[in-house]
């Protein structure tokens, strides 16, 4: 492990010099206070400020912003934890000893554009070789006169410094240092500055703002504020979930008061700060960056029922990696993290990712300061777009609000369960169209895969037939032979189409069984069994659902409740249940069972009994994109819930 730390020292002036606004850089402020023990701490910001600004340090970890004009522009600057002059500031007062602010106050500061290698590389090749790199590039950039200004203004600050004090901590950005250093061996002249700037303000920031213009994404700065101090105990196992559940009587009596979404976040900051290294090592990034991805598969899990599987989790690590290298980066950024969430995983996981960097536990917009709204148009020069599918933009360097963050929730705890007053239950349109497609494709490959089950391949004498078999062709090769393909296109009817995503050999994971009749000509009838509606209640009277199987039978209103069939007191499962009921129902010859195991033999006799044939489709041949969006449904509780389902539908 290189040793992370470096200070130039001139005189009794220790100097640490920084990048602004890395959470590395903050640490490594921690760590040069304990080794120089400073008598005085200075800082690189000009001492106009210093009310304000140390009021907003006294107020982390709440985050504040400091704003005042210049001519007819706003300048704003966010007090944020990660921030390695924050951390000097906060490291004086809590230790009390003096605190200066030795930059000078212009009304312009020249912004460059810099190309700086990853701040991250200090964690893996120490402090020193990244300064010395980084004094190179700056060394070719040649200094503007307000530049010049400042650093004669800061030398000539810590000269009386040294005087006053035997040990100075002096935190300053990387492009000044090197000069700073020159001129402290210089005689100076007090510099000429401004001694007091009116209309200096400090703001509370919104905590949706918070996303959008921290310069470390909030999860982040999250983890290094619970790591300041000494952690708390790790949260127990099963502790809070974000998925709403009820039993029966609870909905029918009133309910239970739900846990908030904010308890089950700011448990994962707690877990997340505990597994990412031992108390008091500095925290490392990428390990963030993972805990951050477990997390939000977590709860992503809950909320969907969809598991994030080893392929995904490489897929997104690799292409979040290859993102920030093309930006000359080591670590992706937030909008790179959440393009390759929303690219290799999909839009729920995205928003579930988003959701838990973008938290911060301590912002709350009630607070004793005006609370403002900033965006990232306001403070940063260039923002990227992102498209999720509500089609809502999110920019970077932070991310603008999302539609899918302003998901309706409860007003209240335990607020949704007050639509749960009609005692019939419907299901979502939309749904029902996707579903009835899905039944009539997997008609078509069922009819498809007889006709190919009948065809035959014959070596070529007088006819092509219907063209050339390669595969025979190339597989017989050593035959010298061509052989040619008869496609004989079967009579078949599908009748019924059984899919079953999860046997449930147990019983337990989806208990609830339901038989629902098609309202119109145009839907078929529907046996299935799913996780209960109490699970995940998402709206008012409006529940998220996952199938386990399901039966789809055509024509409707014929089916009664197959749950209940003593016909069917043969079958071992509920799978075996629906695909007895699917032969007993089909008015065609032919059902389509698509499962991960095919049916016993006993089903296909008995399927012979009955005139019937079963057409056996892998689950692994189906799209598992398609039957991903297929396994979730919604159960609504009265018909005037379709009116307000979509709000509350994802």
């Amino acid at each position: 492990m290189p040793d992370h730390l470096y200070l130039e020292q001139f005189g009794n002036v220790h100097a640490l010099p920084i990048l602004h606004y890395r959470m590395e850089f903050a640490h490594l402020v921690r760590e040069a206070f304990d080794a120089v023990k400073p008598d005085c701490i200075a800082l690189e910001l000009p001492q106009t400020l210093e009310q304000q600004f140390l009021r907003g340090v006294r107020r982390l970890p709440e985050i504040s912003v400091l704003a005042y004009h210049v001519a007819a522009q706003s300048v704003f600057l966010i007090i944020e934890p990660a921030d390695p002059l924050i951390e000097g500031a906060r490291l004086a007062l809590e230790n009390e000893i003096p605190l200066h602010l030795v930059d000078i106050d212009l009304d312009s500061y020249p912004s460059h554009p810099e190309q700086l290698p990853d701040s991250y590389s200090v964690q893996r090749i120490g402090l020193e070789p990244f300064y010395r790199e980084v004094a190179k590039l700056y060394r070719e950039i040649p200094p503007g006169e307000e530049d010049l200004r400042r650093e004669r203004g800061m030398a000539y600050r810590l000269r009386q410094l040294s005087a006053q004090h035997e040990r100075v901590l002096f935190i300053c950005g990387m492009s000044h240092l090197e000069r700073i250093r020159q001129d402290f061996d210089a005689p100076q002249a007090q510099p000429l500055t401004r001694t007091h700037r009116e209309g200096i303000t400090i703001f509370n920031l919104h905590p949706e703002c918070c996303h959008e213009v921290l310069a470390e994404y909030p999860f982040l700065s999250a983890l290094y504020e619970t790591r300041r101090s000494p952690l708390p105990p790790e949260p127990a196992p099963g502790g809070p979930s974000l998925r709403k559940s009820f039993n029966a009587f609870e909905l029918i009596l009133g309910g239970k008061q739900s846990i908030p979404e904010e308890e089950a976040l700011a448990e994962s900051v707690q877990r997340s700060a505990h597994r990412i290294g031992p108390e008091g090592e500095p925290p490392d990034r990428q390990k963030i960056l993972l805990r951050l991805f477990l997390e939000a598969a977590r709860h992503y899990r809950q909320e969907t029922g969809d598991k994030v599987h080893f392929w995904q989790k490489r897929a997104f690590f690799r292409f979040a990696r290859n993102y920030a290298l093309l930006s000359r980066m080591l670590l992706p950024d937030l909008f790179q993290m959440l393009a390759a969430a929303r690219g290799c995983l999909d839009d729920n996981f995205a928003y579930a990712f988003f959701r838990l960097a973008a938290h911060y536990p301590w912002q709350k917009e009630g607070s004793d300061l005006p609370t403002l709204r900033l965006s990232a148009a306001e403070l940063w020069s260039a923002t990227k777009r992102i498209r999720f599918r509500p089609r809502e933009q999110v920019r970077a360097k932070g991310l603008s609000r999302l539609k899918m963050m302003n998901r309706k929730k409860e007003k209240r705890p335990g607020d949704w369960i007050e639509g749960f007053d009609d005692p019939y239950i419907c299901s979502f349109p939309p749904e029902d169209l996707n579903i009835e497609e899905y039944g009539r494709n997997l008609k078509r490959i069922g009819a498809r895969q007889l006709s190919e089950e009948a065809s035959k391949s014959e070596p070529f004498t007088s006819s092509l037939l219907d063209g050339i078999d390669m595969r025979e062709t190339l597989r017989n090769l050593h035959e010298g032979k061509i052989y040619v393909r008869e496609n004989k296109r079967q009579k078949s009817g599908v009748g019924c189409v059984v899919v079953i995503l999860d046997e449930d050999k147990e019983g337990t994971k989806y208990p609830y069984c339901m038989t629902w009749l098609g309202e119109h000509a145009q839907e078929s009838d529907m046996a299935f069994y799913a996780t209960p509606p109490t699970d995940n209640i998402v709206g008012p009277g409006i529940s998220r659902c996952e199938y386990g199987g399901f039966l789809l039978s055509y024509p409707p209103r014929r089916m009664v409740d197959v749950w209940h069939d003593p016909d069917y007191r043969y079958a071992l499962g509920k799978s075996e249940h629906l695909l007895m009921a699917a032969l007993d129902y089909s008015l065609e010859k032919d059902v389509v069972y698509a499962a991960a195991k095919p049916p016993r033999s006993f089903l296909k006799q008995h399927a012979a009994r009955l005139g019937k044939r079963i057409i056996y489709l892998p689950l692994g041949s189906l799209s598992p994109v398609a039957l991903k969006k297929l396994r979730a449904f919604h159960i609504l509780y009265g018909r005037d819930k379709r009116d307000i389902a979509k709000d509350y539908i994802w």
